[in-house]
């Protein structure tokens, strides 16, 4: 965790805080419950979903978003852009006009310019850069996709162009700059905290271009927000906005219903039709680019063995899986890439259940008689794993027919995924959301660069994997970049360091008096969103 106190709280100039009573009935109040407290208010620092939702989608903003109709980068922080034919050199025209927010310990004296994306790349690729090691230095999404390599240089022409150099050609660039952990700071903001001996509040009290500034955090409790009024898109529709820490579902649901929150995310499967009969609420639900999977810990015995997690890929009843918990929220998954997506593979060999083969496989890695394993359950709901626990005792069942014991262990969420990263697992459930709309984004996740960084919970390296991912990110013609990565995931379905289990639409539900507000490809939008 980054923060050093359970509470930090900040009153803008007029502003009081609501006491909760009176938020709950404000009209220009939102309350969301949010599945989990962030692991920072610095976006770069994390790849958690609720730190995102928390961080980049409600104080921040990138260079580009994408647009929802075909997933392709669209204007944002910058208005325009070009690209050298060789394909290495971009370069970026900003939006002028766009003001940073402020908080007790700095107000900007200037608009948003290229000075703020020269620092927020540096920060994450420069090692000797004075941010670098601030607030533990952990860059992981950047370094995970190779930019740290991949740009060997960024520059400010002027206020309002930036010129990006990269090493290579790489077809999902544009596309990176839409992911939360590029979302822009403020470089004036850092060089007065790095001056006055704090430069954590960059990350504690953040600045961001977005519709709504931090106000107060609470650990585990709330977080309150107050909309920027000078949003460069236009008026912020809620004056305030409060996350109501609440992990679990079931209490997610009796706060909706009794208007303590009118914005729940994940509910469950089996909460659709209590939701959908009552006549206060709505449940809403978008195509999800999204795998959901229980990853190997590949440098672990005896999940180095191919054999054995190809034997445990058949002893699960996947489709069984998918009918007791997803219903109707979730089909069967058997790639790495959803599908829909580019380089999708839909003809991959499927390791449908089939407890027998799951023997003879075990039988030739001489472990007939089985051995004793965990499974790490995620203590949150995402749409790719609507219920981990429920899953979890399903696989162990299903692993005891063939004479696997396994225990079911599960942590705080912050605590899980550091776990994760340190390769503490022997096998996890876990998942990804497409934040990109690209098949890098996934692909990576299994890239050797992964291993030494922790992303790669698998801790899978295979070079001829790695060869073809490489290969279809340095190409730009779409026909060629769907060969590589279906070629990419036959070695992964040969290999399994994951078992693929579902892909999940992404379902939440509203006070039915809620308007405005969007989820999309680009995460959670509550800049429009109020109570009518």
């Amino acid at each position: 965790m980054l923060f050093k106190h359970k509470t930090i709280s900040l009153l803008l100039a007029g502003t009081g805080l609501l006491s909760a009573g009176s938020a709950l009935a404000a009209s220009d109040t939102l309350v969301y419950c949010t599945v989990a407290s962030p692991e920072s208010f610095n976006p770069q620092l994390s790849s958690s979903g609720p730190t995102f939702i928390a961080t980049s989608q409600v104080l921040y903003n990138r260079l580009v978003t994408l647009r929802e109709s075909d997933k392709t980068p669209a204007p944002s922080l910058a208005t325009d852009w070009t690209i050298s034919p060789d394909g290495k050199t971009y370069t970026f025209t900003l939006r002028k006009g766009v003001k940073f927010n402020s908080n007790k310990f700095f107000t900007p004296t200037r608009d948003f310019n290229a000075e703020d994306v020269v620092f927020t790349v540096m920060r994450q690729k420069d090692a000797n850069h004075p941010y670098h090691q601030v607030s533990g230095g952990n860059y992981a999404y950047f370094n995970d996709m190779g930019l740290d390599k991949l740009i060997t240089k960024v520059e400010a022409l002027d206020d309002n162009h930036v010129r990006f150099t990269l090493s290579q050609p790489n077809a999902a660039f544009l596309a990176d700059w839409a992911m939360d952990f590029a979302s822009i700071l403020s470089a004036e903001y850092a060089d007065a905290m790095m001056k006055k001996g704090t430069p954590e509040n960059v990350d504690n009290w953040p600045i961001g271009t977005g519709p709504y500034a931090l106000q107060q955090y609470k650990q585990d409790s709330l977080i309150r927000y107050i909309a920027n009024p000078h949003y460069w898109q236009g008026e912020v529709a809620s004056k305030h906005l409060i996350f109501s820490i609440t992990p679990d579902a079931q209490t997610r649901l009796s706060k909706l219903k009794t208007n303590e929150c009118q914005i729940i995310p994940a509910p469950l499967p089996e909460q659709f039709e209590a939701i959908k009969h009552d006549k206060n609420l709505q449940l809403h639900n978008i195509d999800g680019l999204n795998v959901g999977y229980l990853a190997f810990n590949t440098q672990k015995k005896p999940f180095d063995n191919v054999l054995v997690r190809q034997a445990l890929s058949y002893a699960v009843d996947k489709k069984a899986i998918v009918a007791a918990v997803f219903k109707e929220s979730g089909t069967p998954a058997s790639s790495l890439l959803p599908p829909g997506m580019l380089g999708y593979n839909g003809k991959l060999p499927e390791y449908a259940y089939d407890p027998q083969k799951a023997r003879e496989l075990l039988k030739q890695a001489g472990l007939e008689k089985g051995f004793e394993t965990d499974i790490w359950s995620m203590p949150v709901a995402r749409p790719y794993n609507p219920n981990s626990r429920r899953i979890a005792e399903m696989i162990q069942s299903d692993w005891a027919k063939v004479g696997v014991k396994a225990k079911i262990v599960t942590w705080e969420w912050g605590q899980y995924l550091a776990g994760l990263r340190k390769g503490e697992q022997q096998s996890a459930l876990y998942g990804w959301m497409s934040d990109n709309g690209d098949p890098d984004n996934f692909a990576t996740l299994l890239g050797c660069a992964g291993v030494e960084s922790g992303a790669n919970v698998a801790r899978w390296c295979d070079k001829d994997y790695d060869r073809l991912i490489q290969q279809a990110i340095n190409v730009s013609a779409p026909a060629e970049r769907d060969k590589l990565y279906q070629q990419a995931q036959q070695v992964f379905a040969k290999q399994v360091p994951w078992l693929p289990l579902a892909t999940g639409k992404v379902f939440y539900a509203t006070r039915n008096n809620l308007s405005g507000y969007v989820v999309d490809v680009n995460g959670s939008d509550f800049a429009k969103a109020k109570l009518n």
